[in-house]
C-alpha cells in the first residue's frame, strides 16, 4: 500500500546491490550517490548505475562531480593522475588492475578497492623490471603499454631513445614502456662470420686482366663503435678487402700471383685488419679463394702446362733409357769376365725356351755349345 501511494505522489523505489552504485540527478544537478539497499527517489530523477565489476568511474558526468559535488567525488571515488614524465602501475588487492600513462587520470570506485598505486618516474630509465614484467605480460596489461626485445644468444642490442644512444642489451628478454618515445633497437651478431667479396676485376702488372674471389673471418668486438662509426660495418669490410686486394694483386704479375697465392693474402690482411680494428670490427683469416683467367688466357696456360709436362716426361723417359743402358752393359762386363755366368744365363734362357715348345734340339752337346760362344767372344 505504501509503495503505491508513494508512486502517486511520484516516488518509487531503486534497489541497489554490494555490487551496484548509482548516481543521482534531480532536475539536471547530481545530487547524491547510493549505495547497496533500498532507495526512495523521486520518479523524475535520472539514476546513472554503474557495476563495481567495471572497477573504473567512467560517466559523462565525471567533471559535473568533481566540481558541483567533490564531496561526494571524495566519498566514493579516488582518483590517480599522472604527468609528462610518470606512469602509474594500479593494483587491486595485491592483483595487477591497469597501467595509467603517462597525462592521464583514471577514476576508480573506492568502494572497488582496495587500490595501491606504484608511481615509475619515466627519468629513471624507460626498461620495465623483469618481475613487473612478467607479471603485466602474465595479466595481459601488457598490450599497449609494453614493447618487447627479444636479443638471441650471441647478438647484442644497440638501444637507441628518440635518436640518442642509451647503450647496450644482453641476450633475453627486454620490455620498455610505451610511451610515445621512438624506441629503436638494432642487434648485431658478435659470433665469428664469414664475408665473400665475389667476382672483382684486377688487371695484374703484367696487363692480365683476372676475376678473384676473396674471403674473409670476422666478428664485431665492440658493437657500438661498429654500428655508430659507419652506416653498414659489413659493406666497409666489403670495400676494405675489394680494394686491399685490388692494390695487392696489381703489384704483381700473374705468375707470382700463381705461385704464392698465400702471399698476396698476408700483404693484403694486414690492411684490411687495421682498417677495421679502427670500427670495431676483428678480421681473421684472410683467403684468395679463386683466380678466374679469361679464356683465351686460360687456352695459352694450359698449352705451357701441357708442354712443360711433356718436356719433364721426356726427361724422365730419357733417364730411364740411359738407366737401363747402363745396367745392360754392366751385366756384359760380367759375362765377359765370368764364363760360368754366361753358361747360367744360357742355361735360362734354354728353361724358358723349353717351357714354350714341344722338343728341342741341341747340336754338338751345350758342351759345344759353350766352346764355340767363347770362341765367338775371343
Amino acid at each position: 500500500m505504501r509503495r503505491l501511494i508513494d508512486r502517486i505522489l511520484g516516488w518509487r523505489w531503486l534497489t541497489l546491490t554490494e555490487a551496484e552504485r548509482a548516481i543521482v540527478i534531480r532536475k539536471g544537478r547530481i545530487t547524491d550517490i547510493l549505495g547497496v539497499g533500498e532507495h526512495r527517489i523521486r520518479t523524475r530523477d535520472v539514476i546513472e548505475q554503474h557495476e563495481l565489476m567495471d572497477a573504473e568511474f567512467v560517466s559523462t558526468f565525471d567533471e559535473a562531480l568533481r566540481r558541483e559535488r567533490p564531496d561526494l567525488a571524495a566519498t566514493h571515488l579516488t582518483e590517480v593522475r599522472t604527468d609528462a614524465e610518470t606512469l602509474a602501475v594500479i593494483s587491486r588487492d595485491g592483483q595487477l588492475h591497469t597501467v595509467a600513462m603517462p597525462d592521464t587520470r583514471v577514476t576508480l570506485w573506492m568502494a572497488a578497492g582496495p587500490w595501491n598505486v606504484e608511481r615509475i618516474a619515466l627519468a629513471d630509465g624507460l626498461e620495465v623490471p623483469a618481475v613487473l614484467g612478467d607479471r603485466l605480460m602474465r595479466d595481459n596489461l601488457g598490450r599497449g603499454a609494453l614493447t618487447n626485445v627479444d636479443v638471441p644468444v650471441g647478438f647484442v642490442a644497440i638501444l637507441t631513445v628518440d635518436g640518442i644512444l642509451k647503450g647496450t642489451l644482453q641476450p633475453g628478454v627486454h620490455r620498455f614502456w610505451d610511451v610515445g618515445r621512438k624506441i629503436v633497437v638494432k642487434q648485431v651478431d658478435t659470433r665469428w662470420r664469414t664475408h665473400d667479396v665475389t667476382g672483382q676485376e684486377i688487371l695484374t702488372k703484367d696487363r692480365v686482366t683476372l676475376r678473384v674471389n676473396l674471403t674473409a673471418d670476422f666478428l664485431v668486438s665492440d658493437p657500438v663503435t661498429a654500428v655508430t662509426a659507419v652506416r653498414d660495418f659489413e659493406e666497409a669490410l666489403h670495400r676494405a678487402l675489394a680494394l686491399a686486394f685490388r692494390k695487392t694483386l696489381g703489384a704483381i704479375t700473374l705468375d707470382a700471383l700463381l705461385a704464392d697465392k698465400m702471399a698476396v693474402d698476408a700483404d693484403a690482411a694486414n690492411a684490411v685488419r687495421a682498417e677495421m680494428a679502427v670500427l670495431g670490427v676483428e678480421v681473421g683469416a684472410i683467403a684468395l679463394k679463386d683466380v678466374i683467367l679469361p679464356g683465351e688466357m686460360r687456352d695459352i696456360l694450359t698449352a705451357v702446362v701441357a708442354a712443360e709436362k711433356e718436356a719433364e716426361a721426356n726427361v724422365i723417359r730419357r733417364r730411364e733409357e740411359t738407366n737401363a743402358t747402363r745396367s745392360l752393359l754392366n751385366t756384359a762386363k760380367v759375362m765377359a769376365e765370368n764364363p760360368v755366368m754366361l753358361r747360367l744365363k744360357e742355361l735360362e734362357a734354354l728353361e724358358v725356351i723349353a717351357g714354350k715348345v714341344e722338343r728341342l734340339t741341341v747340336h754338338n752337346g751345350t758342351e759345344g755349345l759353350m766352346s764355340d760362344l767363347v770362341k765367338l767372344r775371343g
